[in-house]
């Protein structure tokens, strides 16, 4: 059984950061109301500022630059929250240029991880409201812990709109109608609604220690040598960009795609194994 890794902070301490020995990096939003480092033994909000951006950055291009990983898990730290977004103190301390420039980084970082190659698996432990939704809608799969809390987008009580890809990324996922009304209204829903209208993939019922295990097996089933890690990406990079192009062009793309899978060992390894009726052993390459 894969075990949860060991976790290092980021240069901030913001984000903890680590690796299973089966290749899943683990990355852990870790934060108290204010945006600041974790005190020993507190449990924080999990929200963020520019500095926890970094964090994440520093993470995700860690992740991406590691042969040996595979597939990458957010998730936050503690069991009452993924995150709850933005600090609200940090932006009620700051300019509107200083925000400006906040929101453009943070859009380039979640835009890094959902370009990354890799499969990135969303694991919502507690509430992921505002920014903590747009963090889970830039990963590629969502699966939340039954009843730990609910999510949304509510920007609209405080008068401004959901900033880091949340108008964008929630109007791809569920549609502009739906979209639109849960961000005017500024509605939480529960995780089983989420689910209902395709925000989340799959509710899960556990404590926090069963959902972090059954997020391991889970993943696991992406990783060497039971699914060709580069056919994955190359599906995920004709999911995230074809849609933007005119469909002709998405076709061209994905037989693109297909042309340099073909030419890779692990193309050779799978058609092979069906042929030969056993279980294909897949290198990556």
């Amino acid at each position: 059984m894969i075990s949860w890794p060991s976790l290092e902070p980021m240069p901030n301490n913001l984000v903890n950061y680590g690796v299973t020995e089966n290749g899943i990096a683990i990355i852990e939003l870790a934060s108290n109301s204010s945006g600041a480092p974790l005190e020993d033994g507190e449990i924080g909000p999990n929200t963020y500022t520019h500095e926890m951006m970094r964090d994440i950055d520093t993470a995700v291009v860690k992740a991406r630059f590691d042969d040996d990983v595979t597939v990458i898990v957010f998730t936050g730290h503690g069991q009452k929250f993924f995150s709850a977004g933005a600090s609200i103190q940090m932006l009620n301390s700051v300019t509107p240029g200083f925000k400006y420039n906040f929101c453009l980084h943070a859009n380039e970082t979640l835009s890094r991880l959902e370009q990354t190659p890799k499969l990135v698996i969303c694991a919502i432990n507690g509430h992921a409201v505002g920014g903590g939704l747009e963090i889970a809608m830039a990963c590629d799969i969502r699966i939340a812990r039954k009843d730990a809390g609910k999510c949304g987008l509510p920007e609209i009580n405080l008068g401004v709109l959901a900033g880091t890809g949340g108008t964008a990324r929630l109007t791809r996922l569920i549609g502009k109608a739906r979209a639109l009304e849960y961000m005017v209204s500024g509605e939480l829903m529960a995780f089983e609604k989420a689910k209902e209208i395709d925000l989340v993939n799959d509710v899960w019922d556990g404590s926090l220690e069963d959902f972090r295990q059954d997020i391991l097996d889970y993943a696991t089933q992406y990783t060497l040598p039971f699914k060709a890690t580069m056919a994955v990406g190359n599906i995920k990079r004709s999911c995230q960009s074809g849609p933007e192009m005119p469909f002709e062009y998405h076709l061209a793309l994905e037989r693109e795609l297909q042309a340099a899978l073909f030419h890779s060992n692990d193309a050779k390894e799978g058609i092979s194994a069906y042929a030969e009726r056993r279980t294909p052993r897949f290198v990556g390459n």
